[in-house]
């Protein structure tokens, strides 16, 4: 029987990630390259706060574990102003229950709130 401890060596792991990130491709990193420019130019000209401002106050409202977070920018559909940005962010809160916020990058005012009552083991994705 093969040693699976091997296959979950940190250096195995890495060399798994490399491997599917070349499958995926260079339009994929690409695209990621200009989103992480656009946010440092928006964060540069002060059209949005440090992700470390934002996740200070949300955590002041919101204790639990940050899983995940994404920076968006949102459509103005109805007027001229330019498109917000939004921080997206996943929190395991003590209990299991999951919270995603959505907060507006500008001020770190909170556009919504959703949260999923603790799953039971349902496989079932947030």
């Amino acid at each position: 029987m093969p040693d699976t401890k091997a296959f979950f060596h940190p250096c195995c792991f890495r060399a798994i990630l490399l491997a599917a990130g070349i499958a995926l491709g260079a339009g994929s990193s690409l695209a990621d390259e200009r989103d992480h420019d656009r946010a440092r130019k928006a964060l540069e000209a002060g059209e949005i706060l440090p992700l470390r401002t934002i996740l200070t106050r949300v955590e002041r409202d919101h204790p639990g574990q940050v899983l995940d977070v994404e920076l968006e920018q949102a459509g103005q559909e109805h007027d001229n102003r330019s498109p917000r940005w939004i921080y997206e962010i996943k929190i395991l809160r003590t209990g299991g229950s999951l919270v995603k916020l959505k907060v507006d990058a500008r001020d770190g005012s909170i556009i919504s709130s959703k949260q999923k009552p603790r799953a039971h083991h349902s496989g079932e994705k947030y």
